[in-house]
């Protein structure tokens, strides 16, 4: 029969009972009953079947074996994840010994010889029974041949009967076709019973009454809130049935009827509630490919950065999590979905590790560069050959900025390294240069008079600012050199003050622009619905291109950032480009909003 089976009552003839039937396998929320939290608890589960000599069922020995090894599997998965992000070589990697699966396979080894051994035996034991059984049927037959046999062997009867009770299990294939016979051969011997009248009377009279309280029973099981349960017990209940001899001719068909009804509400029952247990695992099997297929999409998408991989990282730990808060898929799909939700995993990890050993790759590579230009910049450091030397330290600094990067502890002392040098020859050569000073010192003077004329124009409301304050960086751009301890401090007061002109000419231009998209927009909507959808969909794409661009400076400045101790002017500009981009974003997200507020009007 199949799993999960009702007990088949087709139309009885004669006497006929239920048909014997196993009872249906239970699934694997029915058998887990018991929770185990770690490897190490389902071993002892093991060690004590092993030593107490236990014949656990099946669905115990598959639970106990699906709960270690998705817990083994889950482990594993995390212990090569840390070791790939930890930038470990994929190609390289090798599983820890698990002293815990070795002891798993060995008490398992066990269990399993044991089962087929008792397996063996059962089958035998079965064998015998089959020819007891078979021999009580051909007894019975011959003690029915004839009223007179029937009448003299009554007492035999009844100790045959005892017999067959008291014989259990036999091959199931068997089992039907053997009550069949055996029934037949009692009914035609009660029907033979004559002189023996009143000894039939009282059996069939017996029989009755234990068939009724059988009835009876199995309607109250309709009552049982534990499905499972009724259905078992329902089980004894047919045994018992088909043990309890016939009934009066007229009787047998009413009685059985009964008790067919009665089974039936219980199968149905049953049958329903594995429905909903089929249901819910359908409904777990599409969650589960649902997560199976977002993992398979993220590692699809392009990575450009550590970024990118630390948030996709994120995202599939988020889901992994989310995948074991799930419960059990129909068995055939069990391990299938499970496969592809690793292999899924599997192949993003390994991509990452890629990424990482090739990023390290680079990591080395820029490092060697940059020491090399630290080599270079210490050689130089003490030449007296001003001017050549100073082209070859500005070209040395220039190939710097070239270069990519390299871990942040390692790039702070070579950049400190690169920089002492430098400074060691800059100083040197203004320490010799007295008369350049005094000239630099006028510069710094008047480069301060001008950031401090700028500085004016920032609280000024004049409408030609922008045309001012381009004449006061061309004067400024024309004065030469300034100190160079001072050269820093100065150009950071001038650069926050332009920063502030420029935020300022920014927000006029905003205003300006966003009158003339509002005047604008009116013309667009006259020619049309679509016109305003097309103007719209161009905001929202270049609102779309505005983050990605942010997105990718602020990167690029976090990976700039290790050498930015003592000052860089390429950050510095990075910094108002990216302020830039966020001035448009935010005055492409009012016109978007402009446009909603007019559809709405």
């Amino acid at each position: 029969m199949n799993a999960q089976e009702n007990v088949k009552v087709n139309e009885p003839t004669a006497e006929q009972q239920p048909q014997e039937v196993n009872a249906a396998p239970q699934t694997q929320e029915e058998t887990a009953k018991r929770t185990y939290h770690s490897k190490a608890e389902v071993v002892e589960r093991l060690k004590e079947i092993v030593g107490n000599h236990e014949n656990p069922t099946k669905e115990e020995i598959d639970q106990l074996k699906t709960t270690f090894y998705k817990m083994h599997a889950a482990e594993r998965e995390t212990q090569q994840r840390e070791y790939l992000e930890q930038g470990g070589d994929p190609d390289k990697y090798v599983f820890i010994p698990d002293e815990l699966e070795e002891i798993f396979k060995a008490e398992m080894s066990v269990i399993k010889e044991r089962r087929a051994q008792l397996f063996l035996q059962q089958e035998a034991e079965k064998q015998e029974n089959l020819q007891k059984k078979l021999h009580i049927i051909e007894r019975i037959k011959e003690m029915g041949a004839s009223p007179e046999e029937a009448n003299k062997n009554y007492n035999e009867l009844k100790t045959l009967q005892q017999e067959w009770k008291n014989i259990k299990p036999v091959p199931s294939e068997k089992v039907n076709e053997l009550w069949r016979n055996y029934q037949l051969y009692v009914e035609q011997y009660y029907d033979l019973l004559n002189l023996n009248r009143e000894a039939r009377e009282y059996d069939f009279k017996k029989n009755l009454e234990k068939k009724t309280k059988l009835c009876e029973a199995a309607e109250k099981l309709a009552d049982e809130s534990d499905v499972i349960s009724a259905f078992h017990q329902l089980q004894d209940l047919h045994q018992e049935y088909r043990e309890t001899g016939p009934v009066e001719k007229e009787l047998r068909e009413q009685i059985w009827q009964r008790f067919k009804a009665a089974s039936t509400v219980i199968n149905k029952r049953h049958q329903q509630h594995f429905e909903q247990i089929r249901a819910a695992e359908e409904e777990n099997l599409s969650k589960k490919t649902a997560l199976c297929e977002k993992i398979e999409s993220i590692v699809k998408q392009e990575r450009k950065n550590i970024g990118d991989w630390d948030n996709h990282s994120k995202a599939i730990i988020s889901l992994q999590q989310e995948w074991r808060s799930i419960g059990f898929t129909p068995q055939k799909m069990n391990a299938k979905i499970f496969e592809r939700f690793r292999a899924a995993c599997d192949d993003f990890f390994k991509k990452k590790g890629d990424f990482f050993k090739e990023l390290k790759e680079k990591y080395a590579d820029n490092a060697r560069r940059k020491q090399e230009l630290v080599e270079k910049a210490e050689a130089l450091k003490d030449s007296t050959d001003w001017k050549k030397t100073s082209d070859k330290l500005i070209a040395l600094q220039k190939e710097w900025k070239t270069i990519g990067m390299v871990p942040k502890r390692l790039g702070d002392q070579l950049w400190e390294n690169f920089l002492a040098a430098c400074n060691h020859f800059f100083e040197a050569r203004n320490a010799s240069h007295v008369g350049e000073r005094n000239e630099e010192r006028e510069n710094l003077t008047k480069k301060n008079e001008i950031i401090n004329k700028l500085k004016q124009l920032t609280e000024s409301t004049i409408d030609n600012l922008q045309e001012e304050m381009r004449k006061l960086i061309d004067e400024f751009n024309a004065i030469g050199h300034v100190p160079f301890k001072e050269k820093d401090k100065m150009f950071k007061e001038y650069h926050d003050t332009l920063d502030k002109l420029y935020k300022t000419l920014n927000i006029k231009a905003s205003n300006r622009r966003m009158d003339n998209f509002r005047n604008n927009l009116k013309k667009v909507a006259q020619r049309g619905e679509n016109a305003i959808d097309n103007e719209r969909g161009r905001l929202v794409r270049r609102f779309e291109q505005l983050k990605q661009d942010i997105n990718t400076y602020e990167n690029n400045i976090g990976f700039l950032s290790i050498s930015s101790k003592k000052g860089n002017s390429l950050i510095d500009d990075m910094n108002r480009r990216v302020q830039k981009l966020k001035d448009e974003l935010e005055e492409t997200k009012q016109k978007i909003k402009t446009i909603d507020t007019e559809r709405k009007d």
